[in-house]
């Protein structure tokens, strides 16, 4: 499986709590993970904005190839070893309804992670520690 680097946005609690738990699974290092608020994150090397990179998670995987949205879930999952969560992802069923809920979060995400994104992070964390 090819490695997958994830742009997320620290500025997010929420965001935040998905890439501990997320990190917390990476065993097999085929996740690597990138604030877009950081020196790390290049939109050159990416081909993607800030602005872009705000209004929907992205991520690329070693050969280049970028996927956002709902497909970084899918694909992040896959690498996590979190096999039920990809494949409840990967419904064509379910998609549509998962892609309005993904826009709307992420339209949203600041509002909406104010107020589940502490309890997130700190149980995230828990678990992680």
């Amino acid at each position: 499986m090819k490695k997958l680097t994830l742009f997320y946005d620290a500025l997010c609690p929420l965001c935040q709590a998905e890439i501990v738990f997320l990190s917390g699974r990476n065993h097999a290092g085929l996740l690597c993970f990138v604030d877009i608020n950081s020196q790390q994150y290049s939109e050159k090397e990416t081909g993607v904005s800030c602005r872009q990179a705000l209004a929907s998670m992205y991520a690329q995987f070693e050969d280049g190839t970028l996927i956002n949205g709902v497909d970084v879930f899918v694909a992040a999952y896959q690498r996590a070893n979190l096999p039920t969560l990809a494949w409840l992802f990967s419904r064509p069923t379910l998609r549509p309804a998962l892609n309005v809920g993904y826009q709307f979060f992420a339209k949203y995400r600041h509002a909406i992670s104010g107020v589940l994104g502490p309890p997130a992070l700190w149980l995230a964390n828990r678990k992680r520690g």
